[in-house]
Order: structure tokens, then sequence, then C-alpha cells
């Protein structure tokens, strides 16, 4: 599509993939999209991207990142059936991390039919320049349907311009306040003759809180940064949420095609653990092992998914008021059935501390027959908690189990036996 042409979707679940073409120098970015009334979001909850997820009448969420031979593409999900009345426009933008999108190669927007994968539209962007927001596309109503329109607009002032422009409230770092003047003594009053005292004023109502602001940071680890500060990050007490969402390839290959769609591959997602006092053991949905969030070890498996969606997926839970009784823990993640392998699945881990900001990142592709992949490697360091991604593909030895090979990659030095969900 040219820029500025429009074109008919149906009003059904659509995948909005925003897509470009990775290499040395080139930055991430991240997808979002905005819910509009008359220009502006309603309220703050109208924002969808990497910090707020799904918006609350589940009409449009983020699916997150995947990156396949030398290309990236972060996808949200637009369900235009669900769309509430009041909402006219849905701006589809992209945000650049580290960097403009004058670096960013072969940049576009595709819109395919989530339930048949067809192609809907699609709009490749060409000319930016110093831009770090940019406007791709927009859904908007037109005579009781859905139309797209290719935008290309840029902003300069990044995902906090394209927010506030759209009405966001953005939380911005405190400014120290001026300092106080010198206090005056005032004058002693006359004295005066006493007089009848006035009667006490009503009751003056505190006005409601004010709503919080959205927070833009977050923490992408790479090969070239591969791990940051629990602390510096703010993430030092709370609950802190590590999340595991995959999808598979639109059109699996080898052993994979038998599978024919996204929901045919069990992840699991597991910890292995080492506290402070020498106990190790694992958390994990094999052998019903979820674990204790307010007892030893302090991690919790929330349950045990089978679609890999964003609004689910596999989920640990942390808890970081227990800190000092960590010394180690791995994050890593096994397949369970429907595949043999990492191969065409592809994943993004997300840990989300309550107090701070989230940390993200996805795995490498795989090239290997692995059925185990360390995510995240979580150290004690002089009590503060590093995390630092791994994304590494183990392969068993033949008749040993995945879990087996983690331990032995990580020496923890544990016994194993067979178990079973």
């Amino acid at each position: 599509m040219p820029k500025g042409s429009n074109t008919q979707v149906p009003t059904a679940a659509l995948r909005v993939e925003l897509g470009w073409r990775s290499g040395p120098g080139v930055p991430d970015a991240d997808a979002s999209a905005l819910l509009l009334t008359s220009g502006k979001v309603r309220s703050d909850a109208d924002f969808v991207f990497y910090n707020q997820p799904a918006h609350p009448s589940g009409a449009v969420r983020h699916e997150g990142k995947r990156t396949t031979g030398g290309r990236v593409a972060d996808t949200l999900l637009a369900d235009l059936g669900r769309v509430e009345d009041g909402i006219e426009r849905i701006v589809l933008a992209a945000s650049a991390d580290g960097g403009t999108f004058g670096q960013v190669p072969d940049l576009y927007i595709e819109v395919t039919d989530a339930a048949s994968g067809r192609v809907v539209a699609r709009f490749d962007s060409p000319g930016a320049t110093v831009e770090t927001a940019f406007v791709l596309g927009e859904f908007y109503r037109r005579q009781g349907g859905w139309k797209f329109r290719a935008v290309g607009q840029g902003y300069d002032s990044g995902l906090e311009g394209l927010a506030g422009d759209f009405g966001i409230t953005v939380d911005e770092p405190q400014r120290p306040a001026p300092p106080a003047a010198a206090p005056v003594t005032p004058p002693p009053p006359p004295v005066t003759a006493p007089v009848t005292p006035p009667s006490p004023p009503a009751a003056v109502q505190p006005p409601p809180p004010a709503a919080q602001p959205v927070r833009l940071s977050k923490v992408t680890l790479t090969k070239a940064a591969p791990s940051v500060s629990l602390a510096k990050q703010g993430g030092t007490s709370g609950a802190m949420r590590v999340n595991l969402n995959w999808q598979m390839n639109k059109q699996p290959t080898g052993w994979l095609s038998r599978l024919g769609g996204q929901g045919g591959v069990d992840l699991d997602l597991c910890a292995l653990y080492e506290l402070a006092d020498g106990r190790k053991g694992v958390v994990q949905a094999l052998g019903n092992a979820f674990g204790e969030l307010h007892r030893p070890p302090y991690i919790h498996l929330d349950g045990d998914d089978r679609t890999g969606a964003v609004s689910r997926g596999e989920n640990l839970t942390i808890n970081l008021d227990h800190t000092h009784d960590f010394r180690r823990i791995l994050v890593f993640v096994t397949v369970y059935e429907g595949a043999r392998s990492f191969a065409d699945l592809h994943a993004t881990v997300t840990l989300q501390p309550q107090h701070g900001a989230p940390i993200e990142f996805s795995l490498d592709e795989c090239t290997v027959a692995s059925p185990v992949c360390a995510l995240a490697l979580i150290t004690n360091t002089g009590g503060d908690l590093i995390v630092r991604r791994e994304a590494r593909y183990l392969v068993p030895e033949r008749g040993s189990s995945p879990q087996r090979a983690i331990d032995r990659a990580y020496g923890w030095g544990m016994n194993w036996t067979p178990g079973r969900k």
C-alpha cells in the first residue's frame, strides 16, 4: 500500500506485525496501540504496549517479539469485533530503543486475518531519518465496518512524545523542589477584646487520588548487554513475575509440520534454585513441584499453560522480599510434548518486578535438536540480584533428561528420578 491509502479489513481478530531487518547497529523497536475517541485516549488504560500488554476490554493485546532468519517482528492482536462502541480509531505505532528509525532497515506493518493467516493489508514504510517513534498505520470505523490506513508519520520525541500527543500521562523523573525561603517572624498581634469564636468551617473532602502515570521504562537484554541489576531498576521487594510466551512459525517445517497450530506444543517453564543455607531443588509442573511463594523456596509456578498466549503463557513468581535467602536461580524451559526441539518456536521472556522496570529478551533461533533451553540466571551478588540472559540451547546425552542436561551444564549437583504431570 502507498502512504496515505486505505483498504477495507474484516471486523475480526487481526494480527498486526511490525517488522524490520536486524543487524549490527540496528536498534530494537517496540509495537504499541492507542485506542482513541475524538483523537485522544479516554484514560491511560487505552494504551497497549510492553508495560501494559492487554486492553481491559480484551480487544487489543501485545503478543511480543520473534526473530527469524535475521528479521525481527513485534506483534499485536486486534479483535475488531470486541472493540467498544466509543472507540473510533486504533493507532498502530512503533518506538525505537537505543537509536532512530533511520537506522532500522525494511520497516513494515502487515495485517493478517488471525484465523486464516491471509494478509489483508501491508505497508512498507520508507524514508525514516531522525524519528524515534513512528505511526505506521491505523484502524478506523467507516460505514459500520473497519478500514486500515497506511500512515507513516514520525516523532523525534520517542514513545513519550507519541503517548503524550494522544493524551497519555507519562511518568517523569521527580525534579527537586526549589529551596524554601527563610522563615519570617511575624510581628506580635495587637491585644484586642475577646470575641465569640466563629463556627468551625465544614469539613473539606480530600480530592480523589490521582491516577498513576504510565511507566515507559524497560530493559532489553541482548548478547552485547546480557546482564542487569534488579536493585538499580528498583526491583528490591514484592513479587517478580517471570513470563514465557511463544508462537509457532506460520508455516512449520520438518517434524513440526504435523502440529498444525500454535497450541500443539507444550512448553514447561521451570527453575532450579539454590538457597543461601545450601538447600537446592527444582520448581516445575513435572511431579507437581509447583513451589511456595511465602515459604522456601519462595518461588511458585502459577500453572501449566499449553498455548503460549501472551495473556497467559507460563508464569513463575519470585518473592523478592526474600532476596537474602537466594544464592542463585536458573530459569529454564523444556519441551514436554508436541515437538522434539525449539526449532520453529519463537519465544519471549519477560521478568516483571512489582517495583521497577520490566526486563525482556527474545530467544535466539534454535539450530540444534534441543528440547531444553536455559533462559536466565539470577545470582545474589552482595545482596543484589543480578539477572543474566542465557538463551542457551542444550542437547541431552542419549538416555538423559532435559533436567539432567541443565543440571550438568550449570553444576547444580542434584539427583534426578523420572516424573510425570
